[in-house]
């Protein structure tokens, strides 16, 4: 995936930098503000997703999947 590369200039506290370098394990400033900006926007995304719970008409309740563990056919065979 290719990604377009902008420069920026950012005033960031030392503590912050250091304590976002400490928690991803990143080996540099630009690794850990990357890793932080990915992480963010996972999250908003998620958190988009899950706006959309409860609004899927034709999903599986939770009486159907247990109906469905209980049935035999869904059972996992064993290898001998």
């Amino acid at each position: 995936c290719y990604y377009k590369i902008m420069k920026t200039t950012i005033d960031i506290p030392d503590n912050e930098l250091k304590e976002a370098i400490k928690y991803t394990g990143a080996k540099t400033k630009r690794d850990a503000v990357v890793y932080a900006l990915r992480d963010f926007n996972r999250k908003r995304r998620l958190a988009e997703l899950s706006k959309m719970l409860g609004t899927f008409k034709d999903f599986m309740t939770q009486d159907d999947l247990k109906a469905m563990r209980k049935d035999r056919k869904w059972e996992k065979t064993k290898q001998s």
